[in-house]
Parts: C-alpha cells; sequence; structure tokens
C-alpha cells in the first residue's frame, strides 16, 4: 500500500511525517533555526504496521524540499536500528548544510609570548611567590605583534540548497603605539620598556608607576628603566632598576639596585640585612640599620643610624642630621651637624680613601694569607719528605712539590704587586674634610688618607682636615 504522508506542525519547527496507516513506523523531524540541519526521531512501527525503510524517508526529505547535505549513512543506521530493536531512535542528524565562512581581514595579533613572568620552584617544590609580576617588560627589537594576512571567504548552503552569502569580519587586533616600529610584517619595540595596550595600541614606557605599594600584587620590580613609587615597600621585595628610582614613602628595603639616581621622600630602614647601592646620587629622610653604596654625593636630611654608608663624592647631612654608629665612607668628605653620642656604639669616619681600592686591597690581602698558609705548609712537608729514606717515587714527588712551589711563589708575587698598585690610588682625595656644625662625640674616629684621628673629647664647631706637612688631622673652628 502506498504511503500518503501528511504533515503537520506541533512545534514551531518540528514535522511529522505521518504515513497513512497510524501503524507504520514513521519519523518526526525538527528544523534548525537557520536551516542549516535537520534532525529527526525514529519510530518502529505498530501491530501490524509496516517497517521504516530509507526509500520512505528520501521520498519524506523530497516532497520537504530538503536537497542538500542528507546524510544517508545516519538514515540508514537510525532505520535499521530501529527496525530491529523496535525502540525510538531519538535526535539523528539527517542532514547538515554548509555555514558560510567570513571573510577575515588583515589584522596585527599581539605576540601570545609576551607575558608577565612567573615564580619557579625553589627547593622542595615551594614557589617564592614575590617572584611574581604583573608587569609585561620587554626588550629593544623584540616582537610585539604579528600581521595575519586575509584570509577569504566562502559561501554556504543550506539544507534546502539556497546559497549563503558570507560576511566580513575584522578580528579585534592591535597596532603601533608610543616607543613602538613595524616593517609591515611585525611590530617592534623601539626601547627597552613596560609593554602597555592601551584600547589596542601597543606602547612601550620607559617608566613603571607604580600607584600603591609593592608587596604580592606586584612582586619583585625588575624593569629596564625609571620607577616610581607612590606607595610603600613591604619588606622582602627586591627593586632593581636599570635608570633612577623615587620612592614617595618610606622605604622598608631588603635589596635595590639602580643604574643612576634613588631618591626616597620618607626614610630608608634595612632591619640589618639591606643593600643599597646607587650608581648616582641618593637623596633620603633617613638611613637605619643597612648597608648603602652610591657613587655619587648622599644627601640625608635627619639621621644616619647604625649603618654602613659608601660613596664616591661627598656626604651631605641637613644642619641637624646626625650620624650614630656605623661606618662611614666618604671619598670627597662629610658635611654634618653632629657625630656620635655618648651613650652609643662607635662612630667610624673615613675620607680621603677610595673604599673600592680599600675593598680591593682587603680581598688581595685575604688571598695573601690564605697563599701564605699554603706555601708554609709546603715548605715543611718538603722538609719532611726531605728527611726520609730514598724510594722510587720520591723523586716524582719532590718534582711536583717543586711546581707546586714555584706556582704559589709566582702568584705570591701577582698578588703583591696588585697589592702596590692598590695602595698608589687608594688615598684618592687628600683635600677631603669632615665639617661638624654641632658635636663630635667621645669614641668617634676620624680616618683621612689612613691618617687617624680618636676623638677623647667633644669637639664642637669643627672642620677636620689633613694636615701633609704635619702628617696628622687639625681641627679648625668654622
Amino acid at each position: 500500500m502506498e504511503d500518503q504522508e501528511k504533515s503537520g506542525a506541533d512545534q514551531t519547527n518540528r514535522v511529522l511525517l505521518l504515513p497513512s496507516d497510524k501503524n507504520d513506523g514513521n519519523v518526526s523531524a525538527i528544523f534548525s533555526e537557520d536551516k542549516l540541519e535537520l534532525r529527526a526521531d525514529f519510530y518502529p512501527p505498530m501491530a501490524g504496521g509496516k517497517p521504516l525503510s530509507v526509500d520512505y524517508i528520501a521520498s519524506a526529505l523530497n516532497r520537504l524540499k530538503v536537497i542538500h547535505g542528507i546524510l544517508w549513512e545516519n538514515i540508514q543506521e537510525a532505520v535499521t536500528s530501529c527496525n530491529l530493536n523496535h525502540r525510538i531512535v531519538h535526535d539523528v542528524v539527517i542532514a547538515r548544510g554548509n555555514p558560510p565562512v567570513s571573510e577575515i581581514l588583515e589584522y596585527y595579533q599581539i605576540n601570545p609570548n609576551l607575558k608577565a613572568p612567573e615564580p619557579e620552584p625553589q627547593g622542595n617544590d615551594r614557589v617564592d611567590h614575590r617572584a611574581y609580576s604583573p608587569f609585561i617588560i620587554v626588550k629593544k627589537d623584540q616582537a610585539l605583534a604579528k600581521l595575519k594576512s586575509r584570509k577569504a571567504g566562502k559561501e554556504g548552503r543550506d539544507i534546502y540548497g539556497t546559497v549563503l552569502p558570507y560576511g566580513t569580519r575584522r578580528p579585534e587586533g592591535v597596532s603601533a603605539g608610543a616607543n613602538t616600529r613595524s616593517d609591515g610584517t611585525f611590530i617592534y619595540a623601539a626601547i627597552n620598556g613596560q609593554l602597555v595596550a592601551d584600547n589596542g595600541v601597543l606602547n612601550v614606557q620607559d617608566s613603571l608607576v607604580i600607584k600603591g605599594p609593592v608587596d604580592y600584587r606586584t612582586g619583585h620590580i625588575i624593569f629596564p628603566g625609571d620607577v616610581e613609587i607612590e606607595g610603600p615597600v613591604s619588606d622582602g621585595f627586591k627593586i632593581y632598576s636599570g635608570g633612577a628610582v623615587t620612592i614617595k614613602q618610606t622605604f622598608d628595603v631588603t635589596d635595590v639596585i639602580t643604574k643612576t639616581d634613588l631618591t626616597v621622600l620618607g626614610g630608608i630602614i634595612g632591619r640589618g640585612r639591606a643593600l643599597v647601592k646607587v650608581g648616582g646620587s641618593l637623596k633620603t629622610k633617613f638611613i637605619e640599620n643597612c648597608k648603602v653604596a652610591s657613587r655619587r654625593t648622599i644627601t640625608v636630611d635627619v639621621d644616619i643610624v647604625n649603618s654602613s654608608v659608601f660613596t664616591l663624592e661627598r656626604l651631605e647631612m641637613g644642619d641637624k642630621g646626625k650620624i650614630l654608629g656605623g661606618e662611614i665612607y666618604a671619598v670627597q668628605g662629610i658635611r654634618a651637624g653632629g657625630i656620635g653620642k655618648k651613650t652609643g656604639k662607635a662612630t667610624r669616619i673615613h675620607c680621603g680613601v677610595d673604599f673600592t681600592a680599600q675593598q680591593e686591597k682587603e680581598k688581595c690581602n685575604y688571598q695573601m694569607r690564605i697563599l701564605s698558609a699554603k706555601l708554609n705548609k709546603l715548605r715543611n712537608l718538603m722538609e719532611t719528605e726531605a728527611e726520609l729514606p730514598p724510594s722510587p717515587d720520591q723523586e716524582e714527588r719532590r718534582k711536583k712539590m717543586e711546581e707546586a712551589l714555584a706556582r704559589f711563589e709566582e702568584e705570591q708575587k701577582k698578588l703583591a704587586g696588585q697589592i702596590t698598585a692598590i695602595l698608589g690610588r687608594l688615598n684618592a682625595f687628600e683635600e677631603a674634610a669632615v665639617e661638624v656644625s654641632g658635636e663630635i662625640a667621645p669614641g668617634t674616629l676620624i680616618e683621612i688618607c689612613q691618617i687617624a684621628l680618636f676623638v677623647s673629647e667633644p669637639l664642637r664647631h669643627v672642620r677636620i682636615r689633613l694636615d701633609r706637612g704635619l702628617g696628622k688631622l687639625v681641627s679648625e673652628g668654622l
């Protein structure tokens, strides 16, 4: 009996493909909104009804005018399963069109490898979260973005065979901004600095401004240019700058290294283990319990307390600024309001001496002591060996010890030459002077060009300088 299909809609896009005999197998199909897909539920026949067939499905699709993207394998499999198992087979895709593919215009895609550094595991797989940084630091000539070529579009076709035109899409790309350059294929950084994307424009900033504190949200600060920090710096966080650093609050320092100047509007607190190395000048309100080295002048408004301070130029204190304990090396001299106090650690002042040469000399002296100990031990061993009865391998041992002795003596000679050369440049500024507008407390040691003056009685309003003719330090009233 020929099927006479009737179609009716029980939902907006659902079509019931009903045979003439209600007991025959049938199909319920649903179209997608975009007419790119047709799904179907397959129902087995009831008692006495005809089973489903592929021809029946083909005839039904023809009446529905579905001509493109028919999935015959899916249909065959569903029909077979439905008839054999006598169960409903749900949600089978029986036709699928081809959606249009949009044309993609060319655009610059940001380098996916550009991201902020993440902390690496330390010993025992522990992670130092202070090593985390939210800043993306780039180097000069580093590729920031690459031009992605245009991709052609492609027409689509729905299940009725209707041609679907393609559209045009421009992905959200980036463009070259300040301190960048482009060769038509790549966008490069023109300088070392921080990469900042502002509304799709790539800028490389030569300075880093931190509006808040330096803590776990920022991590250690490692930047090739100038750094400005408006908030406090938490203990344990390091700052390394290839330019100048300005800190607008008190600086709880762990380690800081700057290529040029360091300015701290508050003071510097080091807790005894901090290291500050400044390639230019240093200006701050006070320094407490840390080691500070600067190539140029250090200016401190109030106090230096229990700290080691080194400068290749001058130490300038405020009119009431005091040096309380610790050790100061200032090649060109010191001007302060006061030095030392009666009840406190002794203060030692060294001027006129290049502290870098002093450190080299101390290193060479240490190496000389080690070498002298090795030489004494070797000579004693050679004397003992000479008293032993002759043996076949004695000559070989003697030869090796003589070679070692010659090598050690040559090293000793070189070290002696290095120390002599260092001594020649150790006293770098004989005109250095220590000027104190207030009092120098007893117990203070002042040294200019390795000539010392121990202060046993208070000295007030004085200038201490080296009198090379007398070979001693003299004090003059200010």
